[in-house]
């Protein structure tokens, strides 16, 4: 399973991993551990927050910031890499197995996708 973490306001990659899959949905990030994980980081959790059913470990520290608000409209962007790296990349099957090299061919095509978006995003605009 590959994990990214992205910049919203050009959707660039600025981290990511593989690993074993154990979870399969975006809301399951929505946990105290990770949320607790980013803040030692430095980084602002900005996971969906759930607001039915259980406690959401996104609080007000979180959701009082229009950046918050923003990113959650620009979620939809952290799966832009996702496709590119399938399609043009061509990681819609592996070839490697083993983490450590699943993980090296993701990183490494993730950074192939941040060249062709600051390819676009230094062009001189015409």
């Amino acid at each position: 399973m590959g994990h990214v973490v992205i910049e919203n306001r050009n959707a660039l990659v600025m981290g990511c991993v593989a690993t074993h899959a154990t979870v399969g949905a975006d809301r399951a990030y929505n946990t105290r551990d990770f949320v607790l994980r980013l803040r030692e980081q430095g980084l602002m959790p900005h996971v969906a927050q759930n607001t039915s059913r259980r406690r959401s470990a996104i609080d007000g520290r979180t959701t009082r910031f229009e950046g918050y608000r923003i990113s959650q409209v620009a979620r939809k962007r952290v799966e832009h890499p996702f496709g590119w790296i399938k399609a043009a990349a061509g990681l819609f099957l592996l070839k490697h197995r083993g983490l450590p090299k699943v993980d090296w061919v993701f990183t490494f095509a993730s950074a192939a996708y941040n060249l062709t978006r600051l390819r676009r995003l230094t062009a001189a605009p015409a």
